[in-house]
């Protein structure tokens, strides 16, 4: 029987500021015992949670922080669909049972693995494990779907990431607002995606997140110094 780490449904969104704590292949921080260090400072100076890639690094957070909240996902690729964050059942099973608080899914309309439909992974995720789940969606279309569907928690995180937004750059500052008068009171709203300075994390706040997810410009050592080498030629 898989171990279940969070309380029971439903599971406060805590406002403020979660961290992505990531790393691409082939970076040398792409260890668990690095991903876990990042996280733990990142908790210990004010973060409210975390969100993590790969069992493996969840588990390794999860020792290091018990107490964390952690948001999971598991990213995999598959040749029949361009859903790579936790595509499917063993995906969301892993995470799961690696000790995440939440189980992150892409929510988007597009065609899953093995043509999986995504209410059929929910109500597995739900019946099977209790789980607690995040949409990362692409429009508000695709929020206001996933909060019917039963999705506890829905974030901007794959806005003008998927062939439909290819064009729009994040954040998604247009889907907030909407989103935020649409959606249930309890389901909770992140935004992620393109978040760059503190201001545009205060600004995210103030137009209807209840909580804000920011990576690369936090976490992302490999990608920011690259940028800066770029930029001095």
């Amino acid at each position: 029987m898989l171990p279940s780490f969070p309380p029971e449904r439903p599971l406060a969104l805590p406002r403020g500021l979660i961290v992505s704590v990531q790393a691409p292949e082939g970076s040398p921080l792409r260890d668990p015992e690095v991903i876990a260090a990042m996280a733990e400072a990142s908790l210990r100076n004010g973060a409210r949670g975390v969100r993590l890639e790969s069992p493996e690094h969840i588990a390794a957070v999860r020792r290091r922080c018990p107490e964390a909240l952690i948001i999971g996902l598991w990213k995999r690729s598959f040749p029949d669909s361009a859903v790579y964050i936790t595509p499917g059942w063993e995906e969301v099973r892993a995470v799961w049972g690696a000790g995440a608080d939440v189980v992150a899914i892409d929510a988007t309309e597009r065609l899953r693995p093995g043509a999986v439909a995504l209410e059929e992974l929910i109500t597995r995720a739900r019946e099977e494990l209790g789980a607690v789940l995040m949409a990362d969606v692409d429009s508000i279309a695709n929020g206001l779907r996933a909060a019917q569907l039963g999705f506890d928690w829905v974030g901007t995180t794959l806005y003008g990431y998927t062939e439909t937004t290819a064009q729009q750059i994040p954040p998604g500052w247009d889907l907030l607002g909407p989103l935020r008068q649409e959606l249930p009171v309890s389901v909770g709203l992140i935004c992620e995606g393109g978040i760059a300075s503190a201001e545009q994390a205060r600004r995210a706040l103030q137009e209807g997140a209840d909580a804000v997810v920011v990576g690369t410009a936090i976490t992302g050592i490999d990608l920011q110094v690259a940028a800066y080498c770029r930029a001095l030629g």
